[in-house]
C-alpha cells in the first residue's frame, strides 16, 4: 500500500530534452524524446508501458494524441490538470494503480516549446468577473498579490527575492543543462523591469523549450536496479482564483507537505534536499515555511542567510529550478527528475549527500499543491 515504507512503488528512469530552445520541435516532439530516454535509462522497452500519464500545454485530450504518438495501447491513461502540480498527481494516481496491480510500468511525460513556438509566459486562464475590474497580469499578479502581503506582515524585502534569484543562479552554474548559467549581480536585478510590483521580471521563472518523464514500477521490479522510491505523496487545493485564497501568506502546501510525511513516515528534519516549484521568487520563501522548513515569516531570512544554496544546509533547487534552469510553462515534473538524479548519485557538480529527498509542485495561483518524499534504497 501506499505510504508503506517496506513496499513504495520505484522510479527506475528519468530524463530530461531541449531544455532551454529545441526550434523545429512540437510538444509532443520533446515529450516522446523525454520518455523514450528515461525509459532507456530504465531498461525497458515502450511496449512495456501499460500506464501513461500527460498533460501537454496545447492538447487537452494529450493522453489520447500521446499514445498514439508513441504507439502503444495502454490500459490506463491520464490528462490531469492541476497547472504545474498535474504531474504529481499523475504520479500519486499511478502509484496507487501500480500497488493495485492495476498497471506495471508507468510512464509520467511532459513537453513544451513555449519558448520558440509560443514565445512569453501565458497562462491557460485569465481573470474571473470579480478580479477582472483590476487588470491583473496573470499568472504574475496573483504571485505578486501574495508578495506584497507577506512583506507587509513579515518584513519581508527585495532583499529576500534577490538572494532566491541569486541562489538559483549558483545551482544552475553547477548544471551543463540549465539555461541561464552566469551569476546574478544585486545591480542587475535592482535595475530588472517590473511586471508587476513588487515583481520584477528577474523574480519570474524562465520561459524555455523542454520536457522531462519519469518511469514508475512497483518495488519488486526495481530490485537490482539504480532507483528511486516514492515514499508519499500529499494534495491539496484551497482555492483557484488568488482572490479567494484564505490567505495569501499561507499557501495549501502545508497540508499537502503535512500529509506526506505522515504518509512517508518522516518528520521534516529528515530530509536531506528539497525541489520546489520556484515559477517566482515569493514562492521559494513560501513553501519553505509551509513545508516546515523554517517559521511562517522567517522564509525570507532563511534564504538569505545562505542555508539552500551550494554549501547549505538545506540544498534547494539543486538543477537551478524555474527560476534558471528550465521552465517551458509547468516545472512540476522537473522537480522529480532532479529529486530522482540526486538520491540516485547521478547528479554531477551539483551532487549532494542525499537519503530523502522532497519534490514539491503548485499549481494555478498558489492553487494546486502537491508533495512527494523520494527515497534512496538506504531509506527502505
Amino acid at each position: 500500500m501506499i505510504g508503506d515504507r517496506r513496499t513504495p512503488t520505484a522510479l527506475i528512469g528519468a530524463a530530461t530534452f531541449g531544455i532551454g530552445e529545441a526550434p523545429g520541435f512540437t510538444s509532443m516532439d520533446l515529450a516522446s524524446r523525454a520518455a523514450l530516454a528515461a525509459l532507456e535509462e530504465s531498461g525497458l522497452s515502450l511496449s512495456q508501458v501499460d500506464g501513461l500519464f500527460i498533460a501537454l500545454p496545447n492538447d487537452f485530450l494529450s493522453g489520447l494524441s500521446f499514445a498514439e504518438y508513441l504507439g502503444i495501447q495502454p490500459k490506463l491513461t491520464n490528462n490531469n490538470r492541476t497547472g504545474g502540480s498535474a504531474f504529481l498527481t499523475q504520479m500519486n494516481v499511478a502509484a496507487h494503480a501500480l500497488a493495485a496491480g492495476e498497471i506495471d510500468v508507468a510512464l509520467v511525460a511532459y513537453g513544451s516549446n513555449q519558448r520558440t513556438g509560443v514565445g512569453g509566459l501565458v497562462s491557460a486562464a485569465g481573470p474571473n468577473l470579480y478580479e477582472k475590474p483590476y487588470s491583473p497580469r496573470l499568472p504574475v499578479s496573483g504571485y505578486a498579490l501574495a508578495a506584497s502581503r507577506h512583506m507587509h506582515e513579515f518584513g519581508t524585502t527585495r532583499d529576500h527575492f534577490y538572494a532566491v534569484a541569486k541562489t538559483a543562479r549558483e545551482w544552475a552554474m553547477l548544471n551543463p543543462e540549465a539555461f541561464l548559467r552566469k551569476p546574478l549581480s544585486r545591480e542587475e536585478y535592482d535595475n530588472a523591469r517590473m511586471v508587476s510590483d513588487p515583481l520584477s521580471v528577474l523574480d519570474c521563472c524562465l520561459v524555455t523549450d523542454g520536457a522531462a518523464a519519469a518511469v514508475m514500477v512497483r518495488k519488486d521490479w526495481a530490485d537490482g536496479r539504480t532507483a528511486a522510491y516514492l515514499l508519499g505523496v500529499g494534495e491539496a487545493t484551497d482555492h483557484y482564483q488568488i482572490a479567494q485564497m484564505p490567505d495569501l501568506t499561507t499557501s495549501a502546501a502545508k497540508a499537502s507537505s503535512a500529509r506526506a510525511y505522515a504518509q512517508a513516515r518522516i518528520t521534516v528534519s529528515d530530509i536531506d534536499v528539497v525541489q520546489l516549484y520556484d515559477a517566482f521568487t515569493i514562492n521559494t520563501i513560501l513553501f519553505l515555511e509551509d513545508l516546515g522548513f523554517c517559521k511562517k515569516g522567517e522564509g525570507g531570512d532563511f534564504v538569505a542567510s545562505g542555508a539552500i544554496g551550494p554549501g547549505g544546509q538545506l540544498p534547494v533547487n539543486t538543477n537551478g529550478g524555474g527560476l534558471a534552469c528550465v521552465h517551458p510553462g509547468m516545472y512540476g515534473l522537473f522537480t522529480i527528475v532532479e529529486a530522482y538524479r540526486q538520491l540516485t548519485g547521478t547528479a554531477g557538480d551539483r551532487q549532494v549527500a542525499a537519503d530523502l529527498a522532497v519534490a514539491h509542485a503548485n499549481g494555478g495561483f498558489l492553487s494546486s499543491q502537491v508533495t512527494a518524499v523520494l527515497g534512496s534504497a538506504a531509506t527502505l
